[in-house]
């Protein structure tokens, strides 16, 4: 079977290997906890961690000194076609962003993203009374409901959730290179392109006029709107479907899982769900994700020497070419800017979560985000004597930074 028709959504890891990360994972919070009290800016030749939520902020917001470093493996994964997640603040960058803007529109996700999360999740869920949560669950719901919204089927020699699950974790999770990986982006980053622009081709040749985001691009496209050549609704549609569709199954679960150790914080996400009370549902859930979140830190790399945190005692100057590690995971944990952070608060204010990122490169799904993650688990929070299943299974196991499976009970 070849790389491409892989029906593993997730690269099997060496089991020492997996274990040392995980450990690596779980020590984190402490580490990051002893840096903000002691040396909240580390400088280690030219690695620097920065871990005060004002101080991420800082970072986030200077995108002309940190840049983000993505668009080597973006490169790889376009056919070396510009996707604005690798852009600074530009023209192109403004007419690429604000193009898709017309295209993806915050009114869907009430009318029609929303309403398809939570129902498909319902289906599932009554057909169990035990359930596995990261692929049964969450990762079938997010590539039904936004492969549909964006236009984008199952190519018929692979599939979708396996292609691009790789390919994010290629782009934002492959520090060490691994050559394995890289021979898989090889054979699955040409047949993706392809795939979308057949689709983009057979759409346009048979004339049928379809609301997804396809069909929008091409509308666009005919009235000769700029922003919406082939090459940039391609590459615009791949990078959603490698950005977005992977994260759910990560950031969902795991949330489930700081519910579970929960018991108070779950009975109360349980009661929000019954009562369809979106929005106190939708605190318990990014409350939870605060104390598991997609990842300890995102990198930026400095282009020129510059300083964090000038005319503090713990100012740092960075060199050109540093890697900084932006830990967001850190800052929302920082007690200088949220009160008491090691307890579960449900009803914190928004500005105190940094789930996804800051400033120019925040996550373009920032509003999906925000409505459909709590609709995946609303469903199942909703059932009776919601509960672990016995033994491991009823424990989150990861894979790598990856959830990788989590059984529940309910009645």
């Amino acid at each position: 079977m070849s790389i491409a028709a892989s029906r593993d959504v997730l690269r099997p890891q060496n089991v020492f290997t997996n274990w040392l990360f995980g450990l690596a994972l779980a020590c984190a919070p402490l580490v990051f906890r002893l840096l903000r009290m002691l040396r909240p800016i580390l400088r280690i030749g030219n690695r620097v961690v920065v871990t005060r939520y004002d101080d991420v902020r800082e970072v986030f917001l200077n995108d002309q000194s940190f840049r983000v470093p993505y668009r080597e493996k973006l490169d790889v994964i376009m056919g070396r076609q510009p996707f604005f997640l690798s852009m600074d603040d530009t023209p192109d960058y403004r007419r690429d962003t604000a193009a898709m803007r017309k295209v993806i529109l915050q009114s869907d996700i009430p009318a029609r993203l929303a309403p398809q999360v939570e129902r498909r999740a319902e289906k599932i869920v009554a057909a169990n009374g035990r359930l596995e949560v990261v692929d049964a669950l969450v990762r079938q719901v997010t590539f039904e409901v936004l492969g549909e919204y964006f236009g984008i089927s199952n190519p018929p020699d692979g599939d979708l959730r396996v292609w691009a699950t790789r390919l994010f974790e290629f782009q934002f999770a492959d520090a060490s290179n691994d050559p394995e990986l890289r021979r898989e982006v090889d054979d699955i980053a040409p047949k993706l392109r392809d795939h979308i622009q057949t689709l983009i081709e057979k759409r346009r040749k048979s004339g049928r006029v379809i609301d997804d985001v396809l069909g929008r691009c091409l509308i666009k496209q005919d009235a000769k709107e700029t922003g919406f050549s082939d090459d940039q609704i391609r590459t615009s549609l791949m990078g959603f479907m490698v950005g977005g569709p992977p994260q759910p199954p990560m950031v969902a679960p795991q949330a489930l899982e700081q519910l579970l150790r929960r018991p108070d914080a779950l009975a109360g996400a349980q009661h929000a769900a019954v009562s369809n009370d979106d929005k106190a549902l939708a605190g318990y859930v990014f409350e939870a994700m605060r104390f598991d979140p997609l990842a300890p830190a995102l990198p930026r790399v400095a282009t020129r020497a510059s300083s964090i945190a000038a005319g503090t005692r713990r100012a740092v100057t960075v060199p050109e070419g540093a890697t900084v590690y932006v830990a967001f995971s850190s800052a929302m944990m920082d007690q200088r800017r949220l009160l008491q952070p090691r307890s579960f608060n449900p009803r914190r204010l928004s500005h105190e979560y940094i789930h996804f990122g800051y400033g120019l490169h925040t996550c373009f799904g920032l509003y999906i985000n925000l409505a459909v993650l709590p609709l995946m688990l609303k469903p199942l929070l909703k059932q009776l004597r919601l509960r672990r299943a016995p033994g491991r299974q009823g424990h989150l196991r990861k894979r790598g930074v990856f959830a990788d499976q989590l059984y529940v009970d309910y009645d």
